[in-house]
């Protein structure tokens, strides 16, 4: 066990009403690590979902203002959807 991490496990046994042995403390800090299911973090959104997202927020920034709402819809699908040369090389997109 690196160093460091033998440090952060005396640290948090330290805090502990026994103040256990670094084997004591491994042995618990396991044990209630495997008291939580897998995939106990909570996700609000797919990567995917995020990076699209993002991409959206950044054309909406760059949008031009003298535009109509039409014409900027038209331009930002226009860009989401990338050049032609590129459709049908995307792993994102369903191929027909």
């Amino acid at each position: 066990m690196p160093k460091e991490l033998q440090a952060e496990v005396r640290a948090w046994a330290k805090y502990q009403p026994d103040n256990p042995k670094l084997a004591t403390a491994v042995r618990r800090l396991v044990e209630i690590a495997l008291t939580f299911p897998t995939g106990a973090r909570p996700t609000s959104e797919s990567p995917r979902q995020r990076a699209r997202e993002m991409a959206s927020n950044a054309i909406d920034k760059m949008a031009d203002d003298s535009a109509s709402s039409d014409e900027q819809a038209s331009r930002k699908r226009q860009l989401v959807k990338g050049p032609e040369e590129f459709q049908k090389v995307r792993r994102d997109r369903n191929r027909k």
